[in-house]
């Protein structure tokens, strides 16, 4: 259950959640367009990239100097994105 604890926590944060969000949309992101997309700072993007990948949820492939980083396991990531939304909207769709 410690495990499961610290997996639930990795999502506790909506910069994390945005982050898997903007994964699953396509092609792995590398950390500068991920700066990008969500208007943060590259040290706070990879202290939340670093918290997703001890978590399993993402991994990353190096190309060059670049980091760039994918969902581990797209559909799980969806479903539990797709409980947490069902939930946060009080169970009505």
């Amino acid at each position: 259950m410690r495990r499961l604890s610290e997996v639930a926590k990795a999502l506790a944060h909506p910069t994390r959640l945005m982050i898997l969000n903007e994964l699953l949309e396509d092609k792995p992101k590398c950390v500068s367009k991920i700066e990008e997309i969500l208007g943060k700072k590259q040290a706070n993007v990879s202290q939340h990239l670093s918290i997703l990948k001890n978590a399993n949820f993402i991994d990353f492939e190096e190309k060059g100097k670049l980091r760039c980083y994918f969902i581990k396991n797209k559909k799980a990531v969806e479903s539990i994105l797709k409980g947490l939304k069902e939930v946060s909207d009080g169970g009505n769709h």
